[in-house]
């Protein structure tokens, strides 16, 4: 996967989003190490692993700064921070932290980062809680918190299918993120038990987007014959010769004429494509061309439920020519709490990355009090409720979180039609 493509992956869809102008830090909330704190010797320590310097060095701050504010309780355990921008990088910040005796690592942020972190933490036998979106990097020991791809795609599958949709299709980017949707339809389609779905790839060229759809959606097959024209001849020369006067019987024949309804034909009825629900993932100019091919082809959510990625929230304002599309993502009235207690602590909204920290800071508070953390503590069945809503970490490094599908209306925007679950679980304090 290309290096530029694994930062864009550990940032997610919130970096998109995120305004990081203002990049003053917070007071600190609980002690941590890296930051000129010392750390108390028999306090249970959570490694914090994070740029705090270089080009991510404002977002890493932060990312710390939510992070301490859901360690900030009585009796939390003390966040040992790490800059994995100092000499050696993100390897050799987790073998600091380590070295302290820390029972978990949250972070690092990029895929990179994370794939050099993974071996250090595996041979001291401490779990990762990464910030990565990559979900090539999850492994046993070794979460992916940002949110996934194969997240939203999963959910709406689960979403689709419960509304009767049983043949999925993708038409995507030849690029990293169109291959994570393609493979997470594929794995969500194969563990519903439904029939593989049918992807095709395209360029950013206009003409291949446009060739690569008609073939997918099979128009010129679902295109029938127009049938022929028909009238009746209503006139007087149709019932035989005329014994009226030729002059009266052209005017009669002129009076029928412009009485009688124009020859229309009825109009062709096309197909609906060989698919019933259909994943897309452009943005941007290339978007544009996909909706003008998807009307060139009559593939429309009367008959298909069209489905994207989170980054539509960005832009779903200028989104209604996809109006009944779905995307899955976070339900904002979740981050309520989270927003003003950030707020009053830091004076500024956090963005929405920052929630991938204070989840796993969260997450570390409950588990981490003894100074020990056990796969099954991490991996409980019920999970925990974050700020973006329920989510669970499961034992192959892959989390499912509970995410609302929103449908695109007519005029842009977007409602939610299908609410994230709010099962029992243990809410993080």
């Amino acid at each position: 996967m290309p290096r530029h493509f694994r930062t864009f992956l550990a940032l997610g869809t919130a970096f998109g989003l995120a305004a990081c102008a203002n990049n003053e830090a917070g007071p600190p909330i609980a002690p941590s190490g890296g930051n000129g704190t010392s750390i108390a010797q028999n306090a249970p320590k959570v490694g914090l692993i994070l740029p705090l310097s270089g080009r991510f060095g404002p977002i890493g701050l932060r990312m710390r700064d939510a992070a301490k504010l859901a360690l900030s309780s009585s009796g939390a355990p003390v966040l040992d921070v790490q800059d994995s921008n100092g000499p050696g990088g993100a390897a050799a910040a987790a073998q600091v932290a380590l070295s302290h005796g820390d029972a978990l690592l949250l972070g690092p942020l990029t895929a990179t980062e994370t794939a050099a972190v993974a071996p250090v933490a595996a041979s001291a036998g401490k779990p990762v809680l990464a910030f990565t979106s990559d979900s090539t990097q999850a492994r046993p020991g070794v979460w992916v918190m940002g949110l996934t791809p194969e997240q939203q795609v999963r959910r709406m599958v689960d979403a689709a299918r419960a509304t009767g949709r049983k043949t999925f299709a993708a038409f995507l980017p030849d690029n990293p993120l169109g291959h994570a949707m393609a493979e997470g339809l594929t794995t969500a389609c194969r563990d519903a038990a439904l029939g593989a779905p049918q992807i095709v790839f395209h360029t950013s060229d206009e003409a291949n987007i446009h060739d690569g759809l008609k073939t997918l959606s099979n128009i010129a097959a679902r295109q029938p014959t127009a049938p022929a024209a028909t009238a009746t001849d209503t006139s007087p020369a149709a019932s035989g010769p005329s014994a009226i006067d030729p002059t009266a019987a052209q005017d009669a024949s002129q009076a029928v004429a412009a009485a009688a309804p124009p020859v229309t034909t009825a109009p062709a009825q096309i197909a609906p494509p060989p698919f019933d629900a259909l994943l897309l993932a452009d943005t941007g100019l290339a978007l544009g061309q996909v909706i003008s091919a998807l009307q060139e082809d009559h593939v429309d959510t009367a008959q298909v439920q069209i489905m994207g990625p989170a980054l539509w929230k960005a832009f779903d304002a200028k989104l209604g020519a996809l109006h009944g599309a779905w995307y899955a993502a976070p339900d904002a009235r979740d981050r309520n709490g989270y927003v003003a207690r950030y707020k009053a602590v830091y004076g500024q909204a956090p963005s929405p990355v920052t929630d991938f920290a204070y989840d796993a800071g969260a997450l570390a508070n409950v588990v981490a009090r003894s100074g020990h953390v056990d796969q099954a503590a991490l991996t409980r069945s019920d999970g925990f409720v974050g700020v973006d809503g329920l989510f669970r970490l499961r034992p192959d490094g892959h989390v499912s979180r509970n995410l609302a599908v929103f449908q695109i209306q007519r005029v842009g925007g977007s409602r939610i039609v299908v609410p994230a679950s709010r099962d029992v679980a243990l809410r993080p304090s």
